[in-house]
């Protein structure tokens, strides 16, 4: 069996291995499952902060002194091939956040937060396949939505989300050589809605460079979000807005880097992901670094 077999029984699944579920990153990756294949998985991830980007300003507090901030994730991830370039994706992250000095969050008034998230579900489709000398390109797109089930709530600094449906378009080139090498570039665009705040809509793109064989998969990738508009923390509009109970109305921005590896440890059937995110840079965002391990489980 070639090593592009063994890999297309466990790629599935890699866009899940990092904390990016709550991020704002699309869950859609440049590989498609077998007419019928279907791949369940689970993660736990961590991550924390202590500084925080007021604007653009890189500060070396948390809001309100709360002290480090830290996130636990669990998700749950599926897949399923309906066609041979036609598959479709769903996932739903329970989050529990909490900070270390007890600080009560000014809306929520509590120090730990914690409840099921947004559900997320996706088609996606292969438009084109070409080979160009020894590679082979890729290209496709990919829609779907994100809804909040959870009932948590969307202001405050502590909140799991901004509480916004989002319906997401995205389009994706992939190019695979002979060597196992593999380069993904990829773009999207959000359009977010609230009937109780404006959330501003936003672009999402991402590169990524990867290498797999029969034995492990790994790959580096750089995302970024750019909001379309919004406030600026503790700009005078913010606090006209009502502070922190305007925070789901702030511009996010942000550039992340993510580092993934998957192996599979049972007759490609079973697997084991791990992962570690870095945020490098941001506005009105934290300064978050983290990681995840994850089982993968798939059936032919």
């Amino acid at each position: 069996m070639t090593n592009i077999t063994y890999f297309k029984k466990t790629i599935v699944i890699l866009s899940l291995v990092c904390v990016s579920s709550v991020s704002a990153q699309t869950i859609i990756n440049g590989f498609f499952p077998k007419k019928n294949d279907f791949t369940f998985a689970t993660s736990y991830s961590y991550k924390s902060f202590d500084n925080f980007y007021r604007g653009s300003n890189e500060t070396k507090s948390n809001p309100m002194d709360m002290g480090e901030i830290s996130s636990t994730i669990i998700s749950i991830y599926g897949e399923y091939g309906i066609l041979n370039w036609l598959s479709t994706t769903v996932s739903l992250p329970y989050i529990s956040t909490q900070n270390e000095t007890g600080v009560l969050d000014p809306v929520s008034q509590t120090s730990e937060v914690s409840g099921v998230q947004d559900l997320s579900l996706f088609l996606k489709a292969k438009v084109l396949e070409k080979n160009f000398n020894t590679s082979k390109v890729a290209i496709g797109g990919a829609a779907g939505v994100s809804l909040p089930v959870g009932g948590y709530e969307e202001a405050g600094i502590l909140s799991l989300g901004n509480g916004a449906t989002a319906v997401d378009g995205c389009g994706f080139i992939q190019i695979k050589t002979p060597s196992n090498l593999f380069i993904e570039l990829q773009a999207a665009y959000s359009l977010r809605n609230n009937s109780d705040f404006e959330i501003p809509n936003a672009t999402l793109f991402s590169a990524k460079l990867g290498y797999y064989n029969k034995w492990f998969y790994a790959h580096a990738k750089i995302g970024t979000q750019n909001s379309l508009d919004g406030f600026d923390i503790g700009s005078p509009e913010f606090a006209a807005a009502g502070g922190a109970r305007a925070l789901p109305e702030t511009e996010v921005d942000y550039t992340n880097f993510y580092f993934d590896l998957y192996v599979p440890v049972y007759k490609q059937s079973i697997g084991i992901s791990s992962g570690y995110i870095a945020n490098m840079s941001g506005k009105n965002f934290d300064r978050a670094s983290g990681f995840s391990l994850g089982l993968v489980y798939k059936v032919e």
